[in-house]
């Protein structure tokens, strides 16, 4: 039984991961930095807290980590001028 719900929070996540990669075609880079480091964060959290035996605290803890890092990083990369869309072609 342990291993169906470790493969359905597997599936989940892979699913909420894919629907959010396709939904950041129109943000801004902090954004796009919170949920790219959200959804690696919670996946590198998953990772390590299944070695501890509580996979679901170490993706929520690596999501609040990762989200809010990226965003911060993101941000930066915007003030600096590092990328993002310009207006033109």
């Amino acid at each position: 039984m342990k291993t169906n719900a470790r493969r359905n929070l597997k599936t989940v996540t892979l699913a909420a991961l894919v629907l959010t990669a396709t939904g950041l075609a129109g943000c801004n880079n902090a954004q796009e930095g919170m949920f790219s480091g959200a959804a690696l964060g919670a996946l590198a959290g998953m990772g390590l807290g299944s070695l501890s035996g509580d996979m679901g605290k170490g993706a929520a803890a690596g999501a609040i980590i990762g989200g809010v890092g990226g965003a911060v990083l993101g941000d930066q990369n915007r003030r600096s001028g590092g990328g993002g869309y310009s207006g033109g072609y």
